[in-house]
C-alpha cells in the first residue's frame, strides 16, 4: 500500500480519478489514517513536521519568518531532550503563495518526505487549495497564517488553525470603527482570495449592523500610488477607513492621504501588526496616530518578555531580527508541542488529533489570547482578537 502512495508523489500527472479507482475503498474515500499512516514521520527518537508557505518573494514574511519561529519552537524543545524522548525536525517545501505550489508540498510532504504532521499555510488562496489533498491523505495540518475561514469551518477532522481568520477580524474591524463613534465608514480593499475571503464576511456583518459603506475601494497589492483612492476617501467624508490590504498597500494608501491632509482613523488587521516596519513603509513621522490594528500576537518583538527569543532566533538565523511573524510561528508551534505532549510516548495521527481538540484555554509566549480548539462547529482554536495602537509615541495594546 505505502509503495503505491510513494509512485502516486513521483507522478503528480496521475489523475485523483485513477488514484480513486486504484486504491481500496478505505483510502479512496480519504481515511487515508490507515495503519501504516497512523505512525508516519516518527520514529524511536524523532517526529518529523512538515511545513509549507513562501519562503521567497513580496509575502516571505508569511512564510519563511513564521517557519522560523517555528524552528526556533523545535530548537528549545531538543534542547531540552524534544518531547517524551523525540526530538523535531522541521521539514519544509516551498509554495511560492501559488495554488498549485502548495497541493504539490502537500503531497510531497505527506507522500514522499513522509512527515507526521504539517504546520504552516500562508497564503488563503494556495491553502485553501490544499485542503482537498490534505482531507484525502489524513495527515494532520496546523494552519499559522492563512486566514480564510473555509480552511478549517466546517469541521474537516485533520486541519485546525491557530491564527485568527477572517470572519472573527472583520467583525472586529467594524465593531472597532463604530466604537470609535465613526459614522461615515469606508472600505480599502484588495480583491484576491486572501482579501475576499475577509470582505465577504465584513459585509454580511456590516449588513446584519444595518452599517452602509460610504467608500467600497479597490486597491491593488502592488499599487505605486494610491492618489486617486485617497481623492475619494476625503470627499467622501469618511471618518474611519478600514484596510483589508497588507502592509505595503497600506502604507501606500495612508502616505497618499496624509499627503492630502487627509486623516481619519485607519484600521488595520493581522497582516499590518508589525508597527516599526509598518511605519518605515508610510515613511511620514506620526502617521500611525490614528492607526489601530488587529494583533492576535501579545508582544511587539522588542519587548522585554521576547528577549529570551530574540536571542534564540538570532543564535539559529543571524540575518533576521525577532519580527511578530516569528512570533506566529512561535506560538503556533508551542500548540503542536502542547499537543504532542499530551498524547505521550505511544503517538499516533488520531491521538494527536484527539489531543488538538482537547486543548483549552492554553497560554503560548506569544498569541495575545488563550488557545482553544474544541469549538463544536470549528477548528478555529484561535478566537481572541488583540488591538494594537501608538499612544504617547509607544506602541500600546488596546485591549
Amino acid at each position: 500500500m505505502c509503495f503505491f502512495f510513494f509512485n502516486v508523489t513521483a507522478t503528480t500527472e496521475i489523475s485523483p480519478l485513477s488514484l480513486h479507482d486504484a486504491l481500496p475503498i478505505s483510502l479512496a474515500s480519504g481515511s487515508a489514517l490507515a495503519d501504516g499512516h497512523q505512525t508516519q514521520g516518527i520514529s524511536d527518537n524523532e517526529i518529523q513536521i512538515g511545513a509549507f508557505g513562501p519562503f521567497g518573494g513580496p509575502v516571505y514574511l508569511y512564510g519563511k519568518l513564521v517557519m522560523n519561529g517555528v524552528a526556533a519552537v523545535f530548537d528549545k524543545v531538543n534542547e531540552a531532550g524534544g518531547v517524551h524522548g523525540r526530538k523535531l525536525t522541521l521539514v519544509r517545501e516551498d509554495d511560492n503563495c501559488k495554488p498549485e505550489g502548495s497541493i504539490a508540498a502537500v503531497k510531497k510532504l505527506a507522500y514522499s518526505e513522509k512527515v507526521f504532521a504539517i504546520v504552516g499555510g500562508a497564503c488563503s488562496n494556495a491553502t485553501l487549495a490544499s485542503v482537498p489533498e490534505l482531507e484525502k491523505s489524513g495527515i494532520p495540518m496546523i494552519i499559522n497564517s492563512a486566514v480564510a475561514d473555509a480552511i478549517s469551518t466546517p469541521v474537516k477532522k485533520n486541519i485546525y488553525t491557530t491564527q485568527l481568520t477572517s470572519s472573527i477580524e472583520s467583525r472586529a474591524q467594524l465593531n472597532y470603527a463604530l466604537e470609535k463613534g465613526a459614522k461615515k465608514i469606508a472600505v480599502v480593499r484588495m480583491t484576491d482570495a486572501w482579501a475576499m475571503a475577509r470582505y465577504n464576511p465584513l459585509i454580511a456583518y456590516a449588513k446584519e449592523k444595518g452599517v452602509k459603506f460610504i467608500a467600497d475601494l479597490e486597491l491593488q497589492i502592488d499599487a505605486p500610488d494610491a492618489t486617486p483612492q485617497a481623492l475619494k476617501l476625503k470627499a467622501a467624508g469618511a471618518d474611519a477607513v478600514i484596510f483589508i490590504l497588507y502592509a505595503k498597500p497600506a502604507a501606500v494608501m495612508m502616505r497618499d492621504a496624509l499627503k492630502l491632509g487627509y486623516n481619519p482613523e485607519w484600521v488595520g488587521q493581522t497582516a499590518i501588526n508589525d508597527f516599526a516596519a509598518f511605519q518605515k513603509q508610510v515613511g511620514i513621522p506620526g502617521a500611525l496616530k490614528n492607526f489601530a490594528t488587529i494583533t492576535a500576537i501579545a508582544y511587539q518583538p522588542t519587548d522585554p518578555e521576547m528577549k529570551d527569543w530574540a536571542a534564540r532566533l538570532q543564535k539559529l538565523f543571524p540575518n533576521d531580527e525577532l519580527s511578530t511573524f516569528n512570533l506566529n510561528g512561535i506560538g503556533s508551534a508551542q500548540v503542536i508541542v502542547e499537543a504532542l505532549g499530551n498524547v505521550g510516548r505511544d503517538l499516533t495521527r488520531d491521538k494527536f488529533l484527539a489531543a488538538m481538540g482537547n486543548i483549552k484555554n492554553f497560554e503560548s509566549d506569544a498569541y495575545a489570547g488563550a488557545i482553544t480548539c474544541d469549538h463544536p462547529r470549528s477548528h478555529q482554536c484561535n478566537q481572541t482578537p488583540g488591538w494594537l495602537a501608538l499612544r504617547d509615541g509607544k506602541i500600546t495594546r488596546l485591549d
